[in-house]
C-alpha cells in the first residue's frame, strides 16, 4: 500500500535552515527507504509566503495568499512511501522522525501519515 506522509511545524522552521546533521542524516535515510523500495517521491515546500488557499464555501470560491498568519502549523514537506503493513509504515515514519529528535532537538512538529485510496492511472 502506498501512504502520503507529511510534516506540520511552525512556519518559524521553515524560516530557519536545518542543521547540517539532519540534512545529512536525511539524505542517508533517503537512500536506506529508496533500496528498501519504501520511498516512492518526496518533497519540501516553499514557505507559506509564496502559496495561496483556495476554498470553497456557500457556493463561492475565495483565494488568500500566503503567509497564513492564522495557522499554527504549515506542511513544509512530503514523501510517498509504500509499505505491506501499518507496523512497518509506523517503523519507516518513526526512523523519519528520530532523526528530527536527534539532530534538532529544538524542531517540535508532526507527521501526518494517510493511506491513498485512489491515485490516478499511470
Amino acid at each position: 500500500m502506498k501512504y502520503l506522509s507529511f510534516v506540520r511545524s511552525s512556519e518559524k522552521y521553515r524560516e530557519a535552515q536545518p542543521p547540517p546533521a539532519l540534512q545529512e542524516a536525511m539524505g542517508k535515510l533517503i537512500e536506506k527507504f529508496t533500496k528498501e523500495g519504501a520511498l516512492v517521491d518526496t518533497g519540501g515546500l516553499a514557505r507559506s509566503n509564496e502559496g495561496f488557499r483556495m476554498r470553497l464555501a456557500n457556493g463561492k470560491l475565495t483565494t488568500t495568499d500566503g503567509p497564513f498568519a492564522e495557522s499554527k502549523e504549515v506542511i513544509g514537506g512530503w514523501a510517498i512511501l509504500k509499505a505491506n503493513s501499518k507496523a512497518e509504515i509506523l517503523r519507516l515514519t518513526t526512523e523519519f522522525m528520530e532523526l528530527h529528535r536527534k539532530h534538532w532537538p529544538e524542531f517540535e512538529g508532526e507527521c501526518e501519515v494517510r493511506p491513498i485510496q485512489f491515485q490516478a492511472q499511470e
